[in-house]
């Protein structure tokens, strides 16, 4: 679609003062200047605009030297950071256009059109250009009634676009999803045909998409499902596509997924992802599937070069999801089931049960037996029970006032005062303790 520029559609989308401030400067100096991306496209769709980048004919060493405050944030793609009045970095970039693309990268040349940059972009509804100083529209694709009839559809023929970069193929499932649209039927066709090619993308791009979708689309489902139906699922993650067909209970394994990550909050990436991740052991192991389950996915993080920490905590998560110990289970325990779990994991691990109770539509008894089972653990963590051996009375200053040299024996005994304690946290006191270490020493002293 080619849809001729109107000069009556002068819309006001309020952007912030410094970037009207920006564009003025550059008009001023005689280089045509627009507004572009994602806050053009969000603010003509009736949301909230994120950060304002501008596309200009300036070059970068025009925008450095019209500006006092800037960050030469990417030169050779000719990106000048200016610094605004409320301390906001504002990307002005060049206008570029491609010539040449090998499916993972684009080099690009300077060009002196607003058009010519409009044209290399991925889809229309972020192909249109918005003048804040005269309110004027530049939408040469039809990005704008794409978004009113709710279609996603790329710039110019699909099969090209996602040669130039693949990853366009996942921006599409994105997009689609969090804004509700319908994916053009040629754009749809063309996105199946380069799943195979999604392999090719750094780890980096592939993780950080995935991140887009879990905490950017509500439901994630939306676009998660696309990642099924177009194949960049059993390409990207072969783990997950496993998941569908996968019998579990009245709904698959991969329904199941969906509907536990659905009900995690948006602000809550991380649970959203061990959400996403809990039952992905029940296609290989439906008997141990917890253990398995954290194996899956210590790899699929571990390929998507996800930091120790992110695994870890995400492993430990998906391991553990399932062993809940009764609401009426005796006290010591529920402390050692604290142990095991470790108590910053507590609030993720209740959040997660109860998503996964909401998912498979459990009975109100599963539910009130697990807000009964948290409201003791709460009542455990409030009292400060010791759950680990840095909680214990004593340490090692105290072991080596008794004269135990430093060695194995040091863990072995504050190990065992722990599970003392954890079955009688009144024994957490340093004189009874070291009385009760001393007990134990004192036939080897002799």
């Amino acid at each position: 679609m080619n849809q001729p520029f109107h000069r009556s559609d002068r819309p006001d989308l309020h952007p912030p003062r410094d970037v009207l401030f920006i564009a003025q400067t550059l008009r001023d100096a005689g280089f045509d200047t627009w507004t572009v991306g994602g806050a053009v496209r969000d603010a003509l769709a009736g949301g909230q605009p994120g950060d304002w980048d501008l596309t200009t004919a300036a070059r970068p060493r025009d925008v450095q030297r019209l500006f006092r405050r800037t960050v030469p944030v990417g030169i050779a793609h000719g990106t000048v950071g200016v610094l605004g009045k409320d301390g906001r970095l504002y990307e002005v970039t060049t206008f570029r256009r491609d010539v040449e693309t090998d499916g993972r990268h684009a080099r690009v040349i300077f060009a002196d059109r607003v058009d010519d940059d409009l044209q290399r972009r991925d889809f229309t509804i972020n192909a249109v250009a918005w003048h804040p100083v005269t309110h004027e529209l530049r939408d040469p694709h039809g990005g704008l009634p794409d978004l009113r009839d709710g279609i996603l559809r790329t710039v110019g023929d699909p099969a090209e676009r996602f040669r130039e970069d693949r990853l366009r193929v996942l921006r599409a499932l994105r997009f689609a999803g969090r804004f509700g649209l319908r994916i053009h039927a040629a754009t749809w066709e063309a996105a199946r045909d380069s799943a195979p090619e999604l392999v090719h993308l750094s780890s980096e791009r592939v993780r950080e998409e995935l991140l887009k979708v879990l905490r950017q689309v509500d439901p994630p489902s939306l676009s998660l499902r696309l990642y099924e139906g177009c194949g960049a699922l059993a390409h990207l993650y072969p783990e997950l596509q496993a998941c569908v067909g996968a019998a579990d209970g009245n709904a698959d394994v991969w329904t199941h997924l969906l509907r536990v990550v659905d009900d995690v909050p948006t602000h809550r990436t991380a649970l959203r992802l061990a959400a996403l991740l809990h039952d992905v052991g029940k296609a290989a192991d439906p008997s141990d599937h917890a253990s398995t389950g954290g194996a899956l996915a210590h790899r699929l993080m571990k390929r998507l070069k996800f930091s120790n920490a992110e695994i870890d905590r995400a492993v430990h998560l998906v391991a553990q999801h399932s062993a809940f110990p009764a609401s009426d289970a005796p006290e010591p325990e529920l402390r050692r089931w604290l142990r095991r779990i470790g108590r910053e994991y507590v609030n993720d691990l209740f959040r997660l049960r109860i998503a996964d109770l909401r998912a498979r539509a459990a009975d109100d008894s599963r539910l009130a037996e697990t807000n009964r089972l948290w409201r003791r653990v709460r009542g455990e963590l409030s009292r400060a029970a010791p759950l680990e051996i840095g909680d214990l009375a004593i340490g090692g200053a105290e072991l080596r006032a008794l004269g135990i040299p430093p060695g194995p024996l040091y863990g072995e005994i504050l190990r065992d005062l722990l599970e003392r304690v954890t079955e009688n946290p009144a024994l957490n006191d340093r004189e009874t303790l070291m009385g009760m270490i001393a007990q134990r020493v004192s036939p080897a002293a002799e």
